[in-house]
């Protein structure tokens, strides 16, 4: 009896050629130049459909060195010279100061900075508030040092773009980034961020806050990594050496267990977010600025300023939780009482 021969599978869509891959999103089979025109077109789409961008306009592109931003500044690229979207392309990224993991992940960038021929901005924690991430997680710990990163890098990309003049940024952000955060804000019952969480671009008035775009909002996280492996691009794949503890990775754990039963489960959270309305009568926190700093805030004062101002002042714990009514002797650099200083320390990170 002789052997089954397997005979190659063809590629769905241009039917002559051998398919390479089994797309996540779609279960299409496709050769590698059907995948990458797919993927491309699927991108420029989104982009158009949600009017993200203006001709003429300067955006910067978040560059960390990993995967997501790494296509999508070759994306970005790409599509502006294809379809002539007449935009002023840069680079902006951040060093949080994270021996062994940051200091490495730039030099990635700097490399994308060459082959991609775009204008480069770093700015680091250091320079802007004085602080690294080494120096923070070791008054902190590693339990809520995820907490100080989150928030300074935030309002770091913001004060980069206003030294680039840029309209807007875009961030490497993908579809199941959006549907761990819809998750999360579930989880932990933010009904604030929840409503504006799957939003594709966001403007927020206030000082020194500049317009984000997601350019790869509905990309699925394993065809980016496909697209960057099959088109050989330079990029940083080290996970961050302090993110083990994240809150985010348990909602990610989650998720894809959900994607390995139901493929179509992180598009459905991600409709699900996009589609929920909150109850009239619910009270929402007002946007307003930071006495301080300027920057958008809640309160009288941004969570940078009372995380900076926690650290400063050798009390950490001050920045996480809710410690309002402390604020006011924040602005008028009153010292706190002995009480207030031992209720402080006396939570363990």
């Amino acid at each position: 009896m002789s052997p089954t021969v397997k005979m190659p599978i063809l590629c769905s869509n241009c039917v002559d050629k051998r398919a390479v891959l089994k797309r996540p999103k779609t279960g299409h089979s496709l050769c590698k130049e059907c995948f990458f025109w797919a993927f491309e077109e699927e991108v420029h789409q989104t982009i158009v459909a949600a009017k993200l961008f203006k001709h003429g306009e300067k955006v910067g592109i978040a560059a960390s060195g990993g995967k997501d931003s790494t296509v999508l500044a070759h994306l970005m690229k790409l599509l502006n010279e294809r379809y002539n979207y007449g935009l002023e392309l840069m680079l902006l990224s951040v060093d949080e100061g994270i021996s062994g993991y940051r200091d490495d992940s730039l030099e990635t960038v700097k490399r994308n900075q060459q082959q991609y021929e775009l204008p480069l901005k770093i700015v680091s924690y250091k320079e802007l508030y004085g602080w690294t991430m080494d120096a923070i997680v070791k008054q902190v710990g590693l339990k809520n040092n995820c907490t100080f990163c989150g928030v300074f890098r935030r309002q770091a990309l913001d004060r980069g773009a206003i030294m680039l003049k840029v309209d807007k940024i875009c961030t490497g952000h993908n579809a199941d980034d959006v549907a761990e955060t819809v998750l999360m804000n579930v989880l932990r019952g933010d009904i604030a961020r929840l409503r504006r969480c799957t939003a594709i671009s966001t403007v927020s008035e206030g000082e020194g806050v500049v317009p984000r775009c997601k350019p790869l909002k509905y990309a699925y996280e394993k065809e980016i990594v496909l697209y960057a492996y099959f088109k050989k691009l330079d990029y940083f794949s080290t996970e961050c050496i302090y993110s083990p503890n994240a809150y985010r990775g348990h909602a990610r754990t989650f998720l894809k267990d959900l994607e390995s039963i139901r493929p179509s489960s992180i598009m459905d959270i991600v409709h699900s977010g996009e589609n929920l309305s909150v109850r009239e009568g619910v009270k929402m926190p007002v946007q307003g600025t930071c006495n301080q700093c300027g920057y958008i805030a809640s309160q009288a004062l941004c969570k940078s300023c009372v995380l900076l101002e926690g650290l400063n002042r050798g009390l950490p714990k001050l920045g996480i939780g809710k410690h309002h009514r402390l604020h006011d002797k924040i602005l008028s650099k009153q010292p706190l009482t002995e009480k207030e200083e031992r209720k402080l320390k006396s939570v363990n990170f």
